[in-house]
């Protein structure tokens, strides 16, 4: 498995309450409330709605996000997020047209795990492949 492959992914028209915890990336199209922990990397589609407490290495946001969010690595907001909480982030990027409501807080000295570096490259070239949809 190439380490820019999706490792799980909840499709839209999925509710799912509860606790994540994953290695890779997975990609959110669906619904989901609660606490998400990972090292590597969370998609959040268009149609995504996530409300919970997040600590992930990297975020791509298309969707909806609500909730207390720590991003050690890379935060990307497509023109189609809206993201409403806090966001502590190392890096971000935003399109306009996205939304953006609460705070913001930007830690350059963040520091993210080996496995994160590995997958700053994956993640650039998944961004530039495609926009997620």
């Amino acid at each position: 498995m190439a380490k820019d492959d999706i490792t799980a992914f909840l499709g839209a028209g999925t509710v799912y309450n509860g606790q994540l915890n994953f290695i890779g990336s997975v990609r959110i199209d669906g619904q989901f409330t609660g606490e998400i922990t990972s090292d590597g990397t969370l998609i959040l589609g268009k149609d995504a709605k996530v409300e919970g407490t997040i600590s992930v290495c990297h975020l791509v946001l298309s969707g909806n996000l609500h909730g207390d969010v720590t991003v050690t690595g890379k935060s990307i907001l497509h023109r189609t997020a809206n993201f409403a909480g806090n966001l502590t982030t190392r890096s971000l990027i935003v399109e306009e047209g996205a939304l953006l409501q609460g705070t913001l807080c930007m830690d350059p000295a963040m520091t993210s795990t080996s496995k994160a570096s590995a997958l700053d490259k994956s993640m650039e070239n998944a961004l530039q492949s495609a926009e997620i949809q």
